[in-house]
């Protein structure tokens, strides 16, 4: 994975790492991403600072200079917005001379709309904070609360963690929660998937039947929700399949955890 260009979907998915790190993207722009994460070392490096920048913002208490507020709203209303893009053909002389505004490579501007949607969320943060907790705007749509869909089954009272280490060295555990009826796999120094393939999450039924979840970012430490209904699961196995995924697995699984021991 030498080239960090994309492949396919356009320029405009860096743009997207912003809203990926705090888990803001709709299923479909998700996937997208994600497929395009296993490509782009950049995108890559970027989303785990913005995770970590992320994590600095959740602590569980803040007390802000009381002037914040009002030096955050001052400071938005400051932003200038940027130059359109220049285009070809003739351009009408400006009314008045003005100093040319200095020209901002593509790359660069795409690069820096990657980064607005934590600016916006940081500055909802800090604005939230100087009444006492923060509140997190991406806590997965439950007004009030202050804990994502992942951390909620992480902190949940009878939430099950099973831990399993590989041959290289890397652990992969999964967390369960039947009552809030999702489970989470949180990865530590897993190594990508080799070029050209992903690894993909499946929940197993009662009936022992795998049914397809989503695939994993190709991070080396990352904590994922998956998306099905872990509630009457019997189990979480990771496979190895081609770029996009499968409806059924195509290789025996690389780990399977039982949730019913």
């Amino acid at each position: 994975m030498t080239d960090n260009k994309p492949t396919s979907g356009g320029d405009d998915v860096h743009a997207l790492s912003g809203a990926y790190a705090v888990d803001a993207l709709e299923p479909d722009e998700r996937a997208r991403f994600e497929a395009h994460l296993r490509q782009c070392a950049d995108c890559r490096d970027e989303v785990d600072s913005l995770r970590e920048a992320a994590a600095v913002l959740g602590a569980d208490e803040v007390t802000p200079p009381a002037a914040l507020r009002d030096r955050l709203l001052a400071d938005i209303m400051a932003v200038r917005p940027l130059p359109p893009l220049p285009t070809e053909g003739p351009v009408a002389a400006p009314v008045e001379e003005a100093a040319p505004a200095p020209v901002v490579p593509l790359d660069s501007r795409r690069r820096g709309l990657s980064r607005v949607p934590l600016l916006v969320a940081a500055a909802a943060v800090l604005i939230a904070g100087v009444g006492g907790a923060i509140l997190k705007p991406w806590a997965d749509d439950q007004p009030g609360t202050q804990l994502t869909a992942a951390e909620r089954v992480l902190a949940a009272e009878d939430a099950i963690r099973i831990d399993k280490h590989f041959p290289d060295g890397a652990d992969a555990a999964v967390v369960v929660s039947r009552s809030e009826g999702r489970a989470v796999i949180l990865t530590d120094d897993m190594a990508p998937a080799p070029e050209g393939k992903a690894y993909q999450l499946w929940l197993q039924t009662p009936a022992g039947e795998l049914e397809p979840d989503r695939l994993m970012p190709d991070l080396r430490d990352a904590t994922v929700l998956l998306d099905g209904d872990a509630s009457r699961a019997t189990g979480v196995g990771i496979t190895v399949e081609p770029d996009g995924g499968s409806e059924q697995p195509t290789s025996d699984p690389i780990a399977f955890y039982s949730l019913d021991s």
